[in-house]
Parts: C-alpha cells; structure tokens; sequence
C-alpha cells in the first residue's frame, strides 16, 4: 500500500488508529506540543486572534476553529487572554476539530466552560466568518512518498516482506509520479533519494482559504517544516518521547512529517487567500512579546515556577528547540493588512 495509506490506517484506524485510543501528550505519552511547554504560547495566540478580529471590524457572531486541538490546552490558554477584549469573546462560537474520543473527553473538560462543538472534518463546521488556528496538525497528515530509481521517480509503498517477516518499503514499478509533481531541476538527485508530498494538506489549506475568502476572517497554523520545497524524507515516528521504527509497531507510535509550507501558501493563494510568511516561530512570538509576557509572569512567581517558565520561553523561541524548525503561516483575505506578527513579511512563501 502507499506510504500515505499506511499513515492514515496507524493514526485513524477506527480501532486500532494511533489518535482514536489514549491521550498521546504530555511526560507520560509520547510527546508534548508547544501549548503544553508554556501559558505564554496560547496566550499570545489568543491575543493574535483578537487583534485580527477587530482588524477585520469585530464581526459577530463567529467561529472560532481549532484543528486538531490536543487537550484543549492552547485553546484555553487562548481564551483567557482573550478576556483583555470582552467583546471577542462574547461573539466567539468555539468549534473543535478532533477525531480522537480520549482526546475529545479532554478537551471537554478543559473547556466545559466555553460548551465547544466537535466535528469530524473542517466542511462540518457552520459556515460565516472564521479564525482558523492549527498547532502541529499539518504534520500527522498522511504523505505520499516517491523514490528515484533508475528508471524515474517511482511511488513508494509498504509491503510485507516474506523473507524477514516484516514490514518493508517498496518502489512500485507501475506507479510513476504524475507529471509536474515532482520539481526539475534542483530535484534532479541520485537514485534512492525520497520526495514527500501532502496532498490531504494542500487540499485542507484550500478549504480553509476559500472560505477566508467567502466568509474572512483569517487562519494561523504553526507547525515544524521547510519553507522551499526540495527532496529527503521527513517521515517520522516517535513514542515515549524517542525516535521509533516508522513500520514497527503500527498504530502504537506516533508518525508525522515535515509540512511543505511553500505548497500550503501555494495551494491557498490558489483558493483565494492571501498566505503570509512563513516565518520562524522564535521571530513571530518574539513579535508578539513573549519575553515580555514571560517576564510579567516570573515577577509573580516562586523560584522553581520562575525557572519553569523561563525554560519554556527559551524551548519555544531559541534555535536550538523550536524557535528556527518550527514555522508559522498565516492566511488573511487578499485586501487585509499583515496580521499581527506578520508586518515585515511580504505575502506568500519565496
């Protein structure tokens, strides 16, 4: 089967799906995103959103989406600093998007206060005006994977190998690359190199944007990835927060990949939005004053919670944890002005 189709059955199996059975975060899972590292990312996030909110004229009602939302962590470290404009709130309908039943009971009780909706698919979700914000959700996207051969770029798939009695990679001979998907080129690598395509996330970033550009408001997603497309595999898995055999153990380790940034900016501005950045998490929370934030907190807090806290900052911002590989996109309609975080940016992915 190809790389894609095994992606989507470990992680969305309705039995055996990595995401349908226990919560994955936190020390005890597998691995920890960005809201469960510190209050300061969700926060800021929040107060993005609000300041978007009114930078589009404070329509109301509207839906406020979160892709994928973990355990309701940021949407709710998000909400309380919202409170700063009583009127975002109040025009707010929170609406979450979430296949996982452990982590839906999650989110239901970190946000029994706000009643959210759940929703299988973003279609799902009442149409009108939107904030869209996704935090690590484009990665755990199936990819579909291609491997140079002698003979051209080949489809790769998982196959059962007789010989060791395992699970293998294969280049399926009959199954060429469709023309143009591949760039020429810089792509023009040795055999055996992989060249990753997310299709299920351009088509998601096409939804989100037509109907930015339909209903506004905007979208912000932030996820780890490269901003120009080029040829090496991302694919990766990770359980108890160590690196894992991608086709040991299916279903019981967590697999994603690196996002295609440029072919999300492509595949929005196609559907009718406007894509910002991407720029690097580090520079867009530092634009936001996390370390001014970060510091108002440490002036009210003991020792061990300062030191907390100040770590925290450091992990979401500094090249050397998530500030440089992590990424943030935004998507406005075409005549909005750059979003909060976004003013030095020019629109689109170079």
């Amino acid at each position: 089967m190809p790389v894609s189709d095994y992606m989507a059955l470990a992680l969305s199996h309705p039995e055996h799906g990595y995401y349908r059975k226990a919560d994955p975060l936190g020390a005890r899972g597998d691995f920890i995103t960005a809201p469960e590292i510190g209050q300061m990312f969700g926060e800021l996030i929040g107060l993005w959103c609000a300041v978007t909110w009114r930078q589009a004229g404070c329509p109301a009602p509207f839906a406020l989406v979160e892709l994928g939302p973990g355990r309701g962590t940021l949407m709710a470290d998000a909400l309380r600093a919202a409170r700063a404009v009583p009127e975002f709130g109040r025009a707010a309908a929170l609406h979450l998007v979430e296949t996982g039943p452990a982590l839906r009971a999650k989110q239901a009780e970190t946000l029994r206060d706000r009643a959210p909706s759940w929703h299988e698919t973003l279609d799902e979700v009442p149409p009108g005006p939107a904030i869209v914000v996704a935090n690590e959700f484009f990665d755990a996207l199936p990819v579909d994977q291609y491997v140079r051969t002698p003979d051209g770029w080949r489809l790769r798939c998982v196959a059962f190998d007789d010989a060791s009695g395992a699970l293998a990679f294969a280049a399926d001979p009959d199954r060429a690359a469709p023309d143009g998907l591949v760039p020429s080129g810089p792509m023009d690598v040795p055999a055996g190199a992989i060249f990753e395509v997310c299709p299920t996330g351009t088509e998601i970033a096409g939804a989100i944007a037509r109907r930015i550009a339909a209903d506004g408001i905007a979208a912000l997603i932030a996820d780890y990835g490269h901003a120009r497309r080029g040829a090496g595999e991302t694919l990766q898995a990770v359980r108890r927060h160590r690196r894992h055999d991608v086709l040991a153990d299916p279903g019981e380790a967590d697999l994603t990949a690196h996002v295609d940034f440029a072919a999300l900016a492509a595949a929005a501005g196609s559907a009718g939005a406007r894509p910002w950045g991407p720029v690097p998490q580090g520079a867009f929370l530092s634009a936001l004053g996390i370390e001014e934030r970060t510091a108002r907190l440490v002036a009210h807090a003991g020792k061990k919670q300062s030191a907390l806290l100040r770590e925290g900052c450091r992990r979401l911002i500094a090249a050397d944890g998530m500030g440089t590989l992590f990424k943030v996109v935004a998507l406005t309609r075409k005549s909005a002005a750059a979003p909060a975080g976004f003013e030095s940016q020019t629109a689109g992915v170079g």
